[in-house]
């Protein structure tokens, strides 16, 4: 395997030196996508967020800033990634709103209806199963509570299709693709918004 296809590889699990870099990377690289989704957030003050595949922790802080009285609790199956999720969020730990931890989307280590907000930036691409992780984030919602996906593909670009090729287990999901898949798994109300000029899409469920 060449470095280039080493290092994008990186992007499903982030280990070792390369898996450093890649997670170095995302705060910056994701953040224009990531605020362009949470603009289409109008939930009102929730008390529990789950973040979801919380890659470098940008994220995680910018559901902090937007829900000053929420408490989050962010998820990633990388080890690197939960490391560097704490050190930025390091402030908002020490004051008891945010908790990070290592885990999988396919079991997730949380109660049954404990969030009124679930967050997915970037993620579901490499989700085990996506209606049965997607049947867990409905689990541990609240009825009535809201599960946000944003993704950079629509599942129809060239450049995601050919990163789909050469990154394991990676799969791009089209909008349609992903409201069958949440309606299996139990979400009642689906919408998508696409990015007038790019292939974003944003996803919001209702439970």
């Amino acid at each position: 395997m060449g470095l280039f296809k080493k290092y994008v590889n990186q992007t499903r699990k982030p280990e070792g030196f390369l898996g450093k870099i890649m997670v170095g990377g995302m705060n910056g690289g994701h953040a224009k996508l990531a605020d362009w989704g949470m603009s289409y957030l109008t939930i009102a003050e929730p008390s529990h967020i789950a973040e979801l595949g919380c890659g470098g922790g940008r994220n995680t802080g910018e559901l902090l800033k937007k829900y000053r009285s929420a408490k989050v609790t962010a998820l990633d199956y990388s080890e690197l990634s939960v490391e560097k999720t704490k050190d930025y969020n390091k402030d908002m730990i020490a004051s008891g709103r945010c908790k990070v931890v290592q885990g999988n989307v396919a079991q997730l280590p949380f109660s049954d209806g404990e969030f009124e907000l679930a967050t997915a930036f970037e993620t579901v691409y490499f989700w085990p199963g996506l209606e049965h992780c997607f049947a867990e984030v409905c689990r541990v919602l609240k009825k009535g509570g809201t599960f946000l996906i944003c993704n950079e593909s629509d599942g129809t670009d060239e450049t995601s299709l050919k990163f789909e090729k050469i990154i394991e287990g990676m799969k791009c999901y089209t909008s349609e693709q992903l409201e069958k898949a949440l309606r299996t798994a139990g979400f009642t109300e689906v919408n998508a918004v696409h990015h007038p000029e790019k292939p974003w899409i944003t996803v919001i469920a209702k439970k």
